[in-house]
């Protein structure tokens, strides 16, 4: 049942756009989407930019019967078709978006209650970029103590599944995210967050799916992601990150 909380009560300052990009998320995209509805403030006014990189799904179709039920304000909702590829989904959102924020959400992560007031608090504390901390819907113990670890700002911390808030201002400053990287493309623009010193973390959890890691094997795929890091740290460029993805890390088929 499709249950859009649209409240009434609006602050009317700043508004945010939240971008989710999506691939084939016809399992999960509808609980998320009541997620944001029901886990809002409703204080502030809120679009949801939903980005189909091509799906052969149902995700199109569930968003869009979605968006006709959900078109009241503070909340409305809104899908999009684009090229694949999370950059260049992203960077279509932020095109689309209205928001003076930006906030960039996986279709597997489901932020804080409030998380509303909380990004929109920072940014107006002049924190123009950040993230939630994190944690992962699984009790392995190295999953759980790499999720404790994302309440520091140490940067080796980071990543997309944390989501990203940033104001549209500085997005279009610093030119969006990289098209260019088919993965890494969330670390990429952090680092260049972290370049201006201007980056901050939110002590809210966010709970993100370990569903690659049941796939893959934990030890198997933080190993990868590891060297993903290093060879990028070493000077690899989007092309030899991506093709190392596809040997060792993109699922297949059968287990997308």
């Amino acid at each position: 049942m499709v249950t859009f909380n649209l409240k009434l009560e609006t602050r009317n300052y700043l508004m945010l756009s939240i971008i989710i990009p999506v691939l084939n998320e016809a399992a999960t995209i509808k609980n998320l989407l009541n997620f944001l509805s029901e886990k809002s403030s409703g204080k502030n006014e809120i679009e949801v930019i939903v980005i189909d990189g091509g799906s052969n799904d149902d995700t199109f179709e569930i968003v869009n019967t979605m968006s006709g039920r959900a078109q009241s304000r503070p909340l409305s909702l809104q899908i999009f078709n684009s090229d694949r590829g999370r950059a260049k989904q992203m960077n279509q959102g932020a095109r689309k978006a209205s928001g003076e924020i930006l906030y960039f959400l996986h279709a597997d992560s489901f932020p804080p209650k409030n998380f509303d007031e909380y990004i929109i608090s920072e940014v107006e504390k002049g924190n123009p970029a950040g993230c939630f901390r994190m944690k992962f819907d699984s009790n392995h113990w190295w999953l759980q103590l790499a999720g404790w670890l994302t309440q520091f700002r140490w940067r080796a911390c980071r990543g997309g599944d944390q989501s990203q808030f940033i104001t549209k201002k500085l997005f279009d400053e610093i030119g969006g995210f990289d098209e260019s990287y088919i993965i890494y493309e969330d670390n990429i623009l952090i680092n260049e967050l972290y370049k201006l010193n201007t980056f901050v973390v939110i002590q809210k959890r966010l709970i993100t799916s370990a569903r690659l890691y049941k796939q893959k094997g934990v030890w198997n795929l933080q190993y990868h992601f590891w060297a993903i890091y290093v060879k990028q740290w070493l000077g690899a460029d989007a092309d030899e990150l991506y093709s190392y993805y596809l040997k060792h890390i993109k699922p297949s088929k059968k287990e997308a």
